[in-house]
């Protein structure tokens, strides 16, 4: 055995799985290693070796020796064994985190009460951690499965890494929020999907903002970071948020993502109609197909999830397309492009850019008209399980900035194609139909809203079906669609966005680059 002071590594040679293991703590690295031994020295590590880092070390605690079956494993030969069980992270497949387990064996109870207690003070200097969570489950989303799930894969772990929690469960979610949040130390965890995240969001950017003095109401406000991270479990129907700042919709790796404090920043855009904020958001804003899409879905709830498919089926066989102008401010001062390769986290998005706020009265915006099928804007790629690359796979999780993407009027089947290119590998943005723009800003305006104002200002009166008759070439049958705004219908289609960045923090490391499964359990 090493050294036992704190900044000292601790070293000895313990029994793991039934084999002789030299067993190194790192303080000044915060790593865990062991490697087998197969002689009573230490020995260098070989290619085998196993490795937890501190950081990702759930829970550490004395294990029962005495209600373990030893058979005829080699340590038998300890007159009194004593063992020590470290719960950890283990990174499986497709961007998975499960609970895993590995026990130690000591041949001398100082011994083990010495890793014990090293171990635990290790632990407790990792202040970014949550001690208790204010839980929001909402039990009608999804399949209806979150309280379900919450109980059976997430309790669980939070009782072992000694998490307390207030537990909520019913529809005044925003209330309930911003009373809670009086209690400044309090984190929040939402059980649900995209609609109940996108709740608890907005009661908490609501309350900071009034904590602040900010008025939201106002399309140029600087509005406040908050101090407090939000922790998703997914229980929805799609979970674009958690597949897309996490890398799987998988409850178990969310809910070790909050229990080891990991923190992650994420823009917002707020949305203005008229000097009057309508709602925030950080998925998708969609106008157009999309929009269509949800507002014809939310009359048929009836049917469950198999509203989205009949739905967009619908919305596809319609093929409308609406007129209008997209003005928007460039965001310049940002790394990269819409098109790039790159992976998903990166340094931008641990880099604070609230220093962009400055530089738009030097920007000149950008006018583009025309007739569309869909206007997009994501603040996040948007992936989930039927898209693993998401509407836009390059997008930057909290570089201030929007992947605006316009989809002019096409044939059915060119459009298809570009749907087609959202489940596959190959660049969905390489059509002549397609634009897209990295933007800080921008606003829409409907052509008939246009029309009607310039009627209403010289005293007519125009009906919306002889605009559509002005323009022969225009396939729409309606006067303008909706906004789809993270699975909520706004219905005014002139909106004012703006990005916020790095307003809101999660309990999320980002998507991690080519992850390796463990093996060390």
């Amino acid at each position: 055995m090493g050294a036992t002071g704190a900044a000292e590594p601790l070293q000895s040679v313990l029994w793991v799985k039934q084999q002789r293991c030299a067993v190194s703590l790192e303080p000044a690295r915060a790593l865990l290693r062991w490697w087998r031994s197969p002689g009573p020295g230490a020995g260098a590590p070989g290619a085998d070796a196993c490795c937890v880092p501190v950081s990702e070390i759930i829970a550490v605690e004395e294990t029962d020796v005495h209600g373990k079956h030893q058979g005829s494993g080699k340590w038998q030969k300890m007159e009194k064994p004593y063992a020590f069980t470290v719960h950890c992270v283990k990174r499986a497949r497709r961007h998975r985190w499960k609970w895993a387990q590995v026990t130690f064996w000591c041949p001398e109870e100082q011994l083990c009460h010495l890793w014990l207690q090293t171990l635990r003070e290790m632990l407790e200097k990792l202040t970014s951690r949550p001690k208790h969570l204010l839980v929001f489950i909402n039990p009608f989303g999804g399949k209806g499965q979150g309280k379900r799930i919450y109980e059976r894969k997430v309790a669980p772990l939070f009782t072992l890494a000694s998490i307390t929690t207030d537990i909520i469960g019913n529809k005044f979610y925003v209330n309930y929020v911003e009373v809670s949040l009086r209690m400044i130390q309090v984190y929040i965890v939402s059980v649900g999907g995209d609609g109940m995240f996108s709740e608890v969001l907005h009661g908490l950017i609501g309350r900071t903002q009034r904590s602040a003095g900010v008025d939201q109401n106002h399309p140029r406000a600087v509005l406040v970071p908050s101090s407090l991270r939000i922790g998703i479990i997914p229980a929805g129907s799609t979970d674009c948020v958690c597949y897309s700042t996490v890398g799987t919709s998988d409850a178990e790796t969310s809910a070790l993502h909050i229990v080891v404090g990991d923190s992650l920043a994420m823009d917002v855009s707020s949305v203005h109609h008229n000097s009057t904020l309508l709602r925030y958001s950080v998925s998708l804003l969609g106008y157009g197909f999309y929009g269509d899409i949800i507002k014809d879905s939310e009359k048929k709830r009836w049917l469950g999830l198999a509203r989205y498919d009949f739905s967009g089926l619908k919305t596809f066989l319609s093929h409308h397309c609406y007129e209008g102008t997209v003005s928007f401010l460039p965001a310049q001062h940002t790394v990269g492009s819409p098109r790039d390769r790159k992976p998903l986290h990166c340094f931008v998005c641990f880099s604070s850019l609230y220093g962009l706020e400055a530089a738009e009265d030097v920007e000149e915006w950008q006018v583009v008209c025309g007739k569309f099928l869909a206007i997009n804007a994501t603040n996040m790629s948007c992936a989930c399980r039927r898209s693993p690359r998401g509407l836009s796979p390059a997008a930057h999780l909290g570089d201030g900035s929007s992947d605006l993407i316009l989809i002019r009027k096409c044939s059915r089947f060119n459009f298809l194609r570009f749907l087609i290119r959202h489940t596959n590998q190959q660049d969905q943005f390489d059509f002549t139909f397609v634009e897209v723009y990295r933007v800080k800003k921008f606003q829409f305006t409907s052509k008939h809203m246009e029309d009607e104002d310039s009627d209403l200002k010289e005293g007519g009166k125009k009906r919306f079906g002889h605009i559509c008759s002005s323009h022969p070439s225009c396939c729409c049958t309606v006067s303008n669609s909706s906004w789809n705004c993270d699975g909520e219908v706004l219905h005014s289609p002139a909106i004012e966005v703006r990005v916020h960045c790095q307003l809101v923090r999660l309990f999320a490391r980002g998507i991690e680059e080519n992850p390796k499964p463990d093996s060390h359990s």
